[in-house]
């Protein structure tokens, strides 16, 4: 199986148009054409990451945090970075991350499995993203608008929340006058034509355009299809930071954290002070999330779960809501595991294999 296989498929779950601007999501190291011996999963790369996977004979290091942030202009061994991505090229090791790109993803993302994990329901995107959707307007003949809606609607077109299939459709006429060397679908060469045709306007997210356009013109009828593009500013309400629920029953705050430290295997999770009545809507954000302490308050949260939280933000935190730090490698620790599943889903074939390597530079006394 090539590279690029995995690294696409990857990329339908957690398009790479979803990272922050900050982010260095995808292929960091290694040819999408490479043949792959086996995937290693883990949350960090790291030197003995890359061992074990030299160990296995696999060949494809899949990660949640890239080993590269920022451009590296040397290569002399003198931090774990660069020891780790030399000694991955030494030994043919590809290196992919899907990062933030995977966080901001509502139904597959990593915050969507902490929800799994802790038993959330009815889970929404706590902080929608924006400019991340578009409009296309394209006209086709009567007869064929239902086969071009179609072949937009199966390439991603439409969705708006929980709906699919989405568009507006207005009937009215269409001129042209095809010039020499045209073949025309309708009318005759250097004659003025009219033909009915349908308005379809539809919602499509902006990394889907390209793929959506391809489809599109490929089912319509026309040799040159007229079709508009509008960027929208509306927020996307599938994609975006963190994400709030409700649990079935409201817990004791207590005990809530109690459970969280168990499940999550936290040294200790530091927290404001706990009210006296019980919690039930629960805000999330694996990772660095202290910059949703304020959209968590506004959504009437009863606490956020997050990481790396600074001593002064906590008293941002209006009681009774709960702030609470469960350690970053916590946070993130099933990343791995969903992984794993999406992986072996596609590909039931497929060496895949979890790290032993426990990479979480924090230690707990």
């Amino acid at each position: 199986m090539r590279l690029s296989e995995i690294t696409d498929y990857l990329e339908t779950i957690a398009p790479l148009a979803m990272q922050e601007s900050y982010d260095n999501a995808g292929l960091i190291v290694g040819d999408k054409q490479t043949e792959i011996t086996g995937a290693l999963i883990s949350l960090d790369v790291t030197e003995d990451v890359v061992d074990e996977a030299v160990n296995l004979g696999f060949n494809l290091i899949i990660a949640h945090h890239p080993i590269v942030f920022g451009g590296l202009k040397k290569f002399n061994g003198t931090d774990y970075v660069q020891r780790t991505v030399i000694k991955a090229i030494k030994n043919n090791i590809a290196i992919y991350a899907a990062h933030t790109n995977l966080d901001n993803m509502l139904n597959s993302g990593v915050n969507a499995k902490i929800a799994e994990k802790i038993g959330l329901q009815n889970v929404q995107i706590l902080s929608q993203t924006d400019n991340k959707l578009c409009k296309i307007v394209v006209f086709v003949p009567h007869a064929q608008a239902e086969m071009v809606r179609a072949a937009m609607f199966d390439a991603g077109a439409g969705c708006v929340g929980n709906y699919n299939s989405c568009s507006y459709n207005i009937q009215g006429n269409g001129t042209f006058k095809a010039t020499d060397g045209c073949n025309p679908f309708a009318g005759n060469v250097g004659e003025l034509h009219t033909e009915p045709e349908t308005r379809i306007e539809t919602i499509i997210p902006k990394h889907l355009l390209s793929k959506t356009i391809s489809a599109m013109i490929s089912a319509h009828p026309y040799e040159e299809p007229a079709y508009d593009i509008y960027p929208l500013e509306n927020r996307y309400s599938q994609a975006g930071s963190g994400i709030i629920g409700t649990m079935p029953k409201a817990e004791n705050a207590s005990d809530f954290l109690v459970r969280i430290k168990k499940t999550f295997n936290c040294g200790c999770i530091r927290h404001t002070r706990l009210p006296e009545k019980p919690i039930q809507k629960i805000a999330i954000c694996g990772g660095a999330g202290s910059f949703l302490i304020n959209d968590a308050m506004r959504a009437g949260a009863d606490i956020l779960l997050t990481a790396d939280i600074k001593y002064h933000q906590f008293f941002d935190a209006e009681y009774p809501f709960v702030l609470a730090d469960i350690g970053h490698y916590e946070s993130e620790q099933f990343t791995k595991e969903l992984f794993y599943e999406l992986v072996t889903k596609k590909f039931s074939n497929f060496a895949v294999r979890l790290t032993k390597v426990n990479t979480n530079p924090i230690k707990y006394v």
